[in-house]
């Protein structure tokens, strides 16, 4: 599972049929800091609620499909949930 910032929507006029009606969205993946981890990918929106601007948790592979109602779908990367907030402990934890 990977911290992602949605930059974008896709639009597109051919889908594959069981991904009609389902949100596409143009995601950078970002590293808990914050900072952008490699390319921006195109993601389906479990949620169906994420926009432009906001932060989402996204899992990826096989399982990014699961999002969906149709489980058989050609996925890679699915949309979660919509982080709130993050915060990243500065000091190390004790053991």
């Amino acid at each position: 599972m990977q911290f992602g910032k949605v930059i974008g929507t896709v639009v597109a006029t051919q889908k594959h049929e069981a991904l009609q009606g389902v949100k596409l969205l143009i995601v950078q993946p970002l590293l808990p800091s914050g900072e952008a981890k490699g390319r921006p990918m195109v993601v389906v929106d479990g949620t169906r609620q994420a926009g432009p601007g906001e932060i989402v948790f996204m899992i990826g592979g096989r399982e990014g499909a699961l999002v969906l109602d149709k489980w058989f779908t050609p996925v890679d990367q699915g949309i979660v949930g919509i982080i709130e907030d993050i915060y990243v402990a500065t000091e190390a934890i004790p053991k």
